[in-house]
């Protein structure tokens, strides 16, 4: 399985990048797993956050794999519990999607790239560091593919 996490923002804290690595190496051979990191539009000096956006929603469409599963991160989206989260990797998996999670920038994301998207996700009702949403999404798709696999690393 193929999945892509696409994440507005650069030079995260190294603490961010670790995570983020140590959960991806644990995937194993099964799920491929690529985080692409989208440069951020400057903000100020006539680019108000409208402006910002759109040139991010460019960026991103540019960088979203052919034919994907388009999924967006958003504080208005169904929170799915880490089960419910491995039913969807379980169906996409058998439907041979490649998977495509994108996190916005500071101030969010496009309407109209958050149309083009197959589902709305929210890992928390509360607001989240983006360096945060990028370990806690790898962490349970980790962790969802680990129940998949009957593995001990989630608990009910």
């Amino acid at each position: 399985m193929n999945i892509t996490v696409l994440a507005v923002g650069t030079k995260m804290p190294r603490w961010v990048d670790e995570a983020v690595n140590e959960y991806a190496k644990r995937f194993g051979r099964d799920v491929h797993y690529t985080l692409k990191e989208i440069k951020p539009e400057k903000r100020g000096a006539g680019v108000n956050a409208a402006q910002g956006m759109a040139a991010e929603e460019k960026r991103i469409l540019e960088a979203v794999p052919a034919n994907a599963y388009l999924i967006v991160l958003d504080e208005r989206g169904k929170a799915p519990t880490s089960v419910e989260l491995a039913e969807h990797l379980k169906n996409w998996q058998q439907n041979g999607e490649h998977v495509c999670f994108v996190i916005g920038g500071a101030d969010g994301m496009t309407d109209y790239l958050k149309q083009q998207a197959r589902m709305m996700i929210r890992l928390s009702s509360l607001t989240l560091p983006h360096g945060m949403v990028r370990v806690l999404l790898t962490e349970q798709l980790y962790r969802a593919v680990s129940i998949l696999h009957n593995h001990p690393y989630h608990r009910e």
